[in-house]
C-alpha cells in the first residue's frame, strides 16, 4: 500500500509539474497551437478588464469571481502598456504562417488578421476621441454597469458591489488623466458635448445617496436574495455601506470630473467635425474603414447614401400618399402621420409600461413564425426593459445587451421612453426586429453559443457586420410578411432611411465641412424624426465618426451576397442556408463575409456533380 501510495504521489507530482510547465509555455512564450494563443490573449485582456469577465459571467459559470471587486484600470499608462501588449502579440500572431490553416482555423486566422491589424493601425489615433460624451463613458457606463449587470445573489456578491464602489475615486481618475492628454493634443470634447456632459452629471449627484439609483437598485437585488444567504442584519449592513460609499466614494469622484468639465468649458467651442481635429481627414479616412471593414472612400459613400435617400423616399411618398399625405417634405408627413393621436402612446407611466409589453408581443410572435427563414435560433431568451432614466436624456432611441454566457441574464432590448411622442406605433414593429428578432438577438446570442471555436469568435465585435446584419433583418421580416399593414411598411422604410441619410450627413460632417446645423436640417427633411431627436443623432455622429456609415454599408453587402448566392444557386438557393452561413460564423469584417459566402456557393454549386459522380 506505501508502494501504491508513494508512486500515486509521485505521479501526481509529475502532472502537476507538466501541468506548471505547460502554463508557463502557453502564458509566457509563444504557444505551440494557435488555438491556445488565442485562448491565452483574451484571457489575458479580460483579466484585465474585470467588467467584462462579470457582464459575461465567463468565470462565474466555473463557480468563479476573483475578479468581481474589481474595475478596470483607465490610466493612460494602462492604455499605453494594453498597447504595447497588442503590438506584441501581433507580432506573435503574424508568426504562425497562414498557409498552415484551412477551413475553420483559416477563417479564425482572417478574422483575427483584420481585428488585430486595425488595432494597431489606430495607435496614431489613440487620443482622437472623446472618451466621455452625451452617448456614453464612465459618467453614464459605470453606474448602469453597477445596476444592470453586476448581478447580486449573496454575502460575497453584495461585498463586491461595495468594493467596486470604493474604486470610483481611480477609475474618475484615470479618465480625468487621459482626457487631460488629449487637450494636450489638441483634441476638446466637442461645445454641445460638454454642456450636455455637465448637465448629466449635475444630476447624477443631486439625490441624498440613499434615494440614489446605485442605492435604490441594489436594494432591488437584495430583496431578491435568498433568506439562506443572507439575514435580515446582513441586508441592513450591506445597504449601509452602499450608502456610505455614495457619498465617500461616488459623489467625490464625480465632482472631480465635474470641475474638470467645468475648467474646460471656455475652451470647448467647436462643434465641427472630425476635419477640425488635428490630421483630422487622415483621422476620419481610418475610422471609414475601421467601421465600414471596406475600402470605400468617404466620397463613395457619400454618392451611395444620395442615390439610397431618393430610392426611398420615392417608396415612402407611395405609401403616404395612399396614406392622404401628399402636401410636403417626406419628413414633414411622416412627422404628420406621427403626430395622429392613434399612432401615439399616452404620456403616462401605464402608457410607457404598455410600450414595453407591446414591444415583448411583437418579438414573440415573430420569433413563432420563422422557420421557413432561419434553421438556427438562440437558447438564450429576451426581454424588454426601460433606458435607466438618469441617462435616457443622451441616450440612444434603443440599444441591446447581450446575455451572459452562463444563462443568468438573458439579452435585453432597452427602450428609451423619455418622450412617448418618439415612439410611433408604425415603427415599433421595426425597432424590435432590428435589436431582438432577428437582428442583434438573433446574430449576438447564436454566436455566442457556437462550439468548437475560439472565443473571441463569438465576442469580437465589427460594426458593418452587427448593425448591418440588425438592419438587414428589418427587411427579412418584411418579406416574411410580417410588416402587411403599409403603414407598417412605411416603419421599415422609414428605419432605412434613416440609415441612408446617415451616409451622407457623417461625410458630410467628417470630410466636407457641413456644419451641425446643416446635417440636423437635411436629416429633419428625410426622417420625419422630431427636432430633438435628430439634433441627438448628429451629435451622436460627432463624437463618434464613422460609426454610423456601419449600418447601411453592411446591409448592402449582405443583401448583394444574398442576391450573388440566389442568382448563382438557381432552385437550390435556400434562404435558410444563407443565413447559417452568415450567422453561426460569428462577427467578422465585411471583405471576409464576402469570401466566406463565396466558398459557400463554390461547394453548394460542387455538390451535385459530386453527388453525380458516386
Amino acid at each position: 500500500m506505501k508502494r501504491i501510495l508513494k508512486w500515486l504521489g509521485g505521479l501526481l507530482g509529475v502532472v502537476l509539474l507538466l501541468g506548471g510547465a505547460f502554463f508557463v509555455h502557453v502564458w509566457y512564450f509563444k504557444p505551440a497551437k494557435i488555438d491556445w494563443f488565442y485562448t491565452r490573449v483574451f484571457a489575458q485582456f479580460a483579466l484585465d478588464n474585470p467588467e467584462i469577465l462579470t457582464s459575461l459571467r465567463i468565470l462565474d459559470q466555473y463557480g468563479l469571481n476573483f475578479t468581481a471587486d474589481e474595475l478596470s484600470d483607465t490610466s493612460p499608462e494602462a492604455a499605453d502598456r494594453q498597447l504595447e501588449k497588442l503590438k506584441a502579440d501581433y507580432a506573435v500572431f503574424r508568426s504562425y504562417p497562414r498557409e498552415d490553416y484551412e477551413g475553420q482555423e483559416r477563417l479564425s486566422y482572417d478574422i483575427w488578421d483584420f481585428f488585430m491589424k486595425n488595432q494597431v493601425d489606430g495607435e496614431r489615433w489613440k487620443h482622437h476621441n472623446y472618451p466621455v460624451n452625451q452617448m456614453f463613458g464612465i459618467q453614464s457606463g459605470l453606474p448602469n454597469f453597477m445596476a444592470d449587470q453586476h448581478l447580486v445573489f449573496n454575502q460575497r456578491d453584495a461585498d463586491n458591489y461595495v468594493a467596486r464602489l470604493t474604486k470610483f475615486p481611480q477609475v474618475f481618475d484615470g479618465v480625468i488623466a487621459g482626457l487631460k492628454l488629449r487637450d494636450e493634443a489638441g483634441v476638446l470634447p466637442r461645445q454641445f458635448t460638454v454642456e450636455k456632459v455637465l448637465t448629466q452629471m449635475r444630476g447624477f449627484i443631486e439625490p441624498k445617496p440613499a434615494e440614489h439609483m446605485l442605492y435604490t437598485t441594489f436594494k432591488t437585488k437584495l430583496e431578491k436574495v435568498k433568506p439562506e444567504e443572507m439575514d435580515e442584519a446582513a441586508r441592513a449592513a450591506a445597504l449601509a455601506a452602499v450608502e456610505k460609499e455614495i457619498e465617500a466614494s461616488v459623489y467625490p469622484s464625480y465632482r472631480r470630473l465635474i470641475a474638470y468639465f467645468e475648467e474646460i468649458q471656455p475652451r470647448a467651442t467647436s462643434n465641427d467635425g472630425a476635419w477640425s481635429l488635428p490630421d483630422g481627414l487622415a483621422y476620419y479616412d481610418y475610422e471609414v474603414r475601421s467601421n465600414t471593414t471596406t475600402t470605400m472612400s468617404a466620397d463613395e459613400l457619400h454618392e451611395i447614401g444620395v442615390r439610397e435617400v431618393a430610392r426611398i423616399a420615392a417608396e415612402m411618398d407611395t405609401i403616404l400618399r395612399e396614406a392622404g399625405y401628399a402636401e410636403g417634405t417626406i419628413g414633414a408627413r411622416v412627422r404628420a402621420l406621427g403626430d395622429d393621436p392613434a399612432q401615439l402612446y399616452p404620456d403616462t407611466p401605464e402608457g410607457r409600461e404598455q410600450i414595453l409589453k407591446d414591444y415583448m408581443r411583437i418579438i414573440a410572435e415573430i420569433n413563432a413564425g420563422l422557420d421557413d427563414w432561419f434553421a438556427v435560433k438562440p437558447k438564450a431568451g429576451v426581454q424588454v426593459q426601460r433606458v435607466p432614466e438618469f441617462s435616457e436624456k443622451t441616450a440612444p432611441g434603443a440599444y441591446y445587451q447581450p446575455p451572459s454566457l452562463d444563462g443568468a441574464r438573458p439579452g435585453t432590448f432597452y427602450a428609451n421612453l423619455r418622450n412617448v411622442e418618439e415612439i410611433t406605433k408604425f415603427g415599433m414593429r421595426t425597432l424590435a426586429y432590428h435589436e431582438a428578432v432577428p437582428g442583434h438577438h438573433f446574430q449576438i446570442a447564436i454566436a455566442q453559443e457556437l462550439e468548437g471555436l475560439p472565443m473571441f469568435r463569438k465576442l469580437i465585435p465589427f460594426t458593418a457586420y452587427a448593425e448591418g446584419w440588425a438592419l438587414y433583418s428589418e427587411q427579412v421580416a418584411w418579406e416574411a410578411g410580417f410588416q402587411k399593414n403599409p403603414l407598417d411598411n412605411l416603419g421599415r422604410l422609414q428605419a432605412e432611411m434613416f440609415r441612408a441619410v446617415r451616409l451622407v450627413v457623417d461625410t458630410g460632417l467628417h470630410a466636407k465641412r457641413w456644419t451641425r446645423e446643416q446635417a440636423i436640417g437635411y436629416m429633419v427633411d428625410y426622417t420625419g424624426m422630431g427636432d430633438d431627436e435628430v439634433t441627438a443623432e448628429i451629435e451622436r455622429y460627432l463624437v463618434l465618426p464613422g460609426q454610423a456609415l456601419a449600418y447601411k454599408v453592411g446591409m448592402i453587402k449582405i443583401l448583394d451576397l444574398r442576391r450573388r448566392a440566389r442568382e448563382a444557386l438557381g432552385e437550390e438557393f435556400d434562404v435558410r442556408d444563407f443565413h447559417d452561413v452568415v450567422l453561426k460564423n460569428g462577427s467578422m469584417p465585411m471583405t471576409v463575409l464576402e469570401g466566406v459566402v463565396d466558398e459557400w456557393i463554390a461547394r453548394e454549386r460542387a455538390a451535385p456533380s459530386e453527388l453525380a459522380m458516386r
